[in-house]
């Protein structure tokens, strides 16, 4: 005979993952990572960033950018670096 304490376990176990699945699953589609916000890159901050990048404020400039993209540190990093004067 099948041990019930162990079914019960096991069926709690696999709702507990199920759960578990399901909220990461809405976690991720509320605002995937690295997406913009807002109207993203105007040409009033790239203008900001490229004087905070002049002036030696690399982590000022990456600030900036997350606070007005939304993006992650590691994605505004990349692109404070990409963006160059004209």
């Amino acid at each position: 005979m099948v041990n019930t304490a162990a079914v019960i376990l096991l069926a709690a176990l696999a709702a507990l993952v199920i759960i578990g699945l399901i909220a990461l699953a809405v976690r991720l589609t509320q605002r995937p990572r690295n997406t913009l916000i807002g109207g993203g890159l105007g040409p009033a901050l790239i203008e900001q960033v490229l004087h905070l990048k002049a002036t030696g404020q690399f982590d000022q400039a990456v600030i900036l950018v997350r606070g007005e993209t939304g993006l992650s540190h590691r994605a505004a990093s990349r692109l404070v670096r990409k963006i160059h004067a004209p």
